[in-house]
């Protein structure tokens, strides 16, 4: 078999993975559907082959934890989950604001350091700060 013939054989066969019975295309043709198994396959990727119960299936990458898709995913699906889980949603919600507001209260201790630190080194620091205080005050 030629170098061209194997490359040959072998798009052919890709492409018909591509396009094999029962598979799924997007996540929209999951809604309503039962998930009858979920075969891990045998890398250590964590992705897995989700079959449904008509007989159709997805390959799947890992369940995410990263708490930015995890965020991501809350924020997409909050209008669908909140009703069934109010009391996860006002803790997420709670904690949010408690992080909010410690990374602003962060903020201003390093701006407030940071000029704490300079002002020996700057000393015209404390006259622009005066100025831009009293541009606030008028």
């Amino acid at each position: 078999m030629s170098i061209e013939a194997k490359w040959k054989a072998n798009q052919d066969k890709a492409a018909y993975l591509k396009k094999f019975p029962g598979l799924l295309s997007s996540w929209e043709q999951t809604v309503g559907q039962t998930v009858e198994h979920v075969v891990p396959l045998t890398s250590d990727t964590g992705t897995a082959m989700i079959v449904f119960s008509n007989a159709t299936f997805a390959v799947s990458p890992p369940v995410t934890i990263e708490p930015r898709d995890l965020k991501a995913g809350l924020s997409a699906g909050r209008a669908i989950l909140e009703a069934k889980l109010p009391e996860a949603f006002a803790e997420y919600d709670r904690l949010a604001l408690l992080d909010q507001e410690a990374g602003r209260k962060a903020r201003m201790e390093n701006i407030l350091g940071a000029i704490t630190n300079n002002l020996e080194q700057i000393p015209e620091l404390k006259d622009h700060i005066r100025t831009l205080v009293q541009t606030w005050d008028s």
